[in-house]
């Protein structure tokens, strides 16, 4: 079983930045990806961007404009996601979630388990 903690969220003005951290531990990942999703009050979970942890690729909602930034450091099994120009829309908690199987990718929450219990940021205009 893998266990994931999110951190980093806070309350920031709107054109500020943050960096997020999911640290896992438990039992190895293998091929497993790693995303990033945000629920606001009232939504549902909602993709922000994902990385493969073989050959780290990653994956974007919205790869055109991107103030989202998904990275993350094998040696300390710890996966981030630096925000920059916040938005009061971004206001959400921020989960981590590792992808079901050992390869690929996917954009839907119901492919991830093992969510950690979230992170809220909130964005002030």
């Amino acid at each position: 079983q893998v266990q994931l903690v999110e951190s980093g969220g806070g309350l920031v003005q709107a054109g500020g930045s943050l960096s997020l951290s999911c640290a896992a531990s438990g039992r190895t990942f293998g091929r497993n990806a790693m995303a990033w999703f945000r629920q606001a009050p009232g939504k549902e979970r909602e993709f922000v961007a994902a990385i493969s942890w073989l050959d780290r690729m990653t994956y974007y909602a919205d790869p055109v404009n991107r103030r989202f930034t998904i990275s993350r450091d094998n040696a300390k099994n710890t996966v981030y996601l630096q925000i920059n120009s916040l938005k009061p829309e971004d206001t959400a908690v921020y989960y981590c979630g590792l992808f079901k199987y050992n390869s690929g990718y996917s954009s839907v929450a119901d492919d991830y388990d093992s969510w950690g219990q979230g992170t809220q940021v909130t964005v002030s205009s």
